[in-house]
């Protein structure tokens, strides 16, 4: 498996990297996870290189979602 990295752009959040990798901010705890040097920062600047774990888009069952985000 390699390892793949993304360079974060100036205001990058976990939430908005995980939008920009799967269009799904729940995979933000997945970078997160995989960059635990980095847990502290919020807001990144430019530049930054994280590693990207490999993710399962069909794994994670959306069934505790509220109603009006799943009709």
């Amino acid at each position: 498996m390699a390892v793949r990295e993304y360079r974060s752009i100036q205001g990058d959040a976990w939430d908005s990297i995980a939008y920009r990798l799967w269009e799904e901010e729940r995979f933000m705890a997945d970078i997160m996870a995989a960059n635990p040097e980095h847990a502290d920062v919020l807001i990144f600047p430019a530049g930054v290189m994280l590693r990207i774990p490999d993710v399962d888009l069909t794994a994670r069952p959306m069934k505790d979602l509220p109603p009006w985000v799943t009709a």
